[in-house]
């Protein structure tokens, strides 16, 4: 007979992994109603919230209640509170506000491609046509406008770990540059830094916004087209490669990276960003589950281990390769050189 202490079977698991699209929902209705700003702003009960945002009180109270199970607020004697992440993150009037990142996290495309999921098993990945590299397709545009939050601390921290402040003449290939935060990072270090754009015409529009912004458009030029078949020239010192490899096969991959490798000056460098799961491809727990976002949009895409990546750089022809990981823990560097 079991022990009386022993833990017993349970459905719970199940049945919070079958309505976590609740979660997601109720996460993107606070920010488009701007309610954690209202509760960082002093509107922390469900009538004051409900007037400030202009909703039905019942419809405050069980969003925000749902929020406090979910961990975005906090809640003491009917008084609703913003967390720590949610203050820094999610109230608008933060320097580090990221909630632009619903728009594209939970978009309808993103919905869309986990509807096929069990045929993307079946098949091993997404339809040929279901992942859009096409130049007018404005998924890209909203991403680069939506995401450009999220990754600045990546990109100061790539800037940092190239040692781009060295104040030094440096020529720097973008590729898929999107909202351009990475090669503006670098810029905005090194004021001898000249930084050379690739992605969709559209797409870089809004790089090259943000590149006036941060006051580097003299220095920031863009090339547009497809990354597998623009010719980026020659003579570059750095190249980054963010969030790319992923969406594609090894052999694509490899071939890619033997192209940038062409590009470098001797000794240059690749600073390749990605979500890098450890052999076991079960942890990290953020980096391994990005792997099933590749199968349900992209036919041949992966979340590619350290040694897999380290595989493709050195078949491509680059001597060295070290990987960093972010402070956030869910994304590594791999820094790798000529």
């Amino acid at each position: 007979m079991a022990s009386s202490t022993q833990a017993q079977p349970s459905p719970i698991l199940i049945f919070r992994t079958l309505r976590a699209f609740e979660n997601s929902a109720a996460l993107k209705t606070a920010i488009e109603l701007d309610l954690f700003t209202a509760v960082g702003e002093g509107s922390n009960t469900a009538a004051s919230l409900a007037r400030r945002v202009k909703v039905a009180e019942r419809g405050a109270r069980i969003l925000a209640d749902h929020l406090v199970v979910l961990g975005f607020l906090t809640k003491k004697n009917g008084s609703y509170g913003l967390t720590e992440d949610s203050a820094t993150f999610l109230d608008r009037r933060s320097p580090a506000y990221m909630g632009t990142v619903a728009k594209f996290l939970a978009a309808p495309h993103a919905y869309k491609n986990f509807e096929g999921l069990t045929d993307a098993v079946r098949r091993g990945g997404a339809p040929e046509d279901a992942h859009s590299v096409t130049p007018d397709d404005d998924m890209w545009v909203e991403f680069a406008r939506s995401m450009a939050p999220l990754m600045v601390p990546a990109s100061q921290f790539i800037a940092d770990l190239t040692k781009s402040a060295a104040a030094r003449p440096m020529k720097v290939l973008d590729i898929a540059a999107g909202h351009g935060l990475f090669g503006i990072a670098v810029a905005k270090a090194n004021p001898k830094a000249e930084i050379v754009a690739v992605d969709w015409k559209p797409v870089l529009s809004v790089a090259q916004e943000n590149a006036n912004k941060a006051g580097v458009a003299n220095r920031y030029r863009a090339l547009y087209g497809s990354a597998f078949d623009v010719d980026f020239g020659s003579g570059y010192d750095l190249v980054l490669l963010t969030n790319f490899l992923h969406h594609f096969d090894v052999p694509t991959n490899e071939k890619l990276l033997r192209k940038i490798h062409a590009a470098l000056n001797p000794g240059g460098r690749v600073a390749t960003l990605e979500f890098v799961p450890n052999d076991d491809r079960v942890t990290p727990p953020d980096a391994a589950a990005f792997a099933i976002i590749m199968l349900a949009s992209t036919p041949h895409g992966d979340a590619f281990t350290r040694k897999e990546l380290e595989s493709m750089l050195r078949n491509a022809g680059f001597r060295s390769t070290e990987m960093h990981m972010l402070p956030t823990g869910f994304q590594a560097v791999l820094l790798s050189q000529k």
